[in-house]
């Protein structure tokens, strides 16, 4: 579980980071829904990693980041219709 772990930390990490430099050079809408989604998943890398080592501080900065972008997402399907 310590390299699967690792693994999705770091893809937590490259993603989020990825998604902040695209919205910042304007490859990406802060309101898409694939930058939503690197946010998602990127906090949802970095809980995991972070839980697993015992290191709460970011694992609650990362939960709560997920829950935002799931409700952005949420947000997004909803004014679809």
């Amino acid at each position: 579980m310590r390299k699967v772990s690792g693994i999705l930390g770091w893809y937590g990490v490259i993603a989020t980071l990825g998604a902040y430099l695209f919205v910042s050079f304007s490859v990406l809408s802060p309101t898409s829904l694939p930058y939503q989604a690197l946010n998602l998943t990127g906090a949802l890398g970095v809980t995991i990693e972070t839980y697993y080592r015992k290191d709460y501080q970011p694992f609650w900065l990362n939960l709560i980041w997920m829950m935002i972008a799931l409700a952005a997402i949420i947000n997004l399907f909803v004014h679809l219709k």
